[in-house]
């Protein structure tokens, strides 16, 4: 498996991946489906946080991104979502692509990554309930799900409310 940054091919391929890894019965699209566009269109896309993982065919089997979000006026990343092919997942995919989106972000000196998400999942990549840190969600019914990773320049004065970029108030 590979993983490269989205190229302006994988976009119809992403949207694809994700619709399929957040399908529910009954509903047509997923809310997710489109949130992968908007954020693209919007100023909290950072293109190098963009990346998609390759089968050994080279069809996209999952994608990851991480946009532009703040913990009161500090510059933070805001991850999610997280895709794996129904097919392809529980195979390392989505682990694969979470260490490389993590290590990227840090290579370009980001403080730390928040998330809405799986209390089981993500701490296996060092998140933790984002209260530990004093930062709080825009939606208090989501502090049992919203979690931070901190990063190498992650700084303990960054503290107060998190905000997604816009799209995500689309969903």
């Amino acid at each position: 498996m590979l993983i490269r940054r989205e190229v302006p091919g994988d976009a119809e391929v992403i949207r694809s991946v994700t619709a399929a890894a957040f399908a529910r019965p009954g509903e047509d699209v997923p809310a997710e489906a489109p949130l992968v566009d908007w954020l693209r269109a919007s100023p909290a896309w950072i293109p190098e946080l963009s990346l998609v993982a390759l089968g050994p065919d080279g069809d996209v089997v999952g994608h990851v991104v991480c946009t532009r979000g703040s913990v009161g006026p500090a510059p933070v990343l805001a991850l999610g979502p997280l895709s794996v092919r129904p097919d392809w997942q529980r195979r390392g995919v989505g682990k694969a692509l979470m260490y490389a989106v993590l290590g990227a972000g840090d290579a370009l000196g980001e403080p730390l990554v928040a998330l809405l998400g799986s209390t089981a999942y993500y701490p296996r990549f060092g998140f933790r309930p984002a209260s530990e840190y004093g930062i709080t969600p825009k939606h208090p019914e989501w502090a049992e799900h919203f979690q931070v990773r901190p990063l190498t320049t992650y700084d303990p004065a960054v503290r107060g409310e998190f905000a997604y970029s816009e799209p995500f108030d689309r969903v």
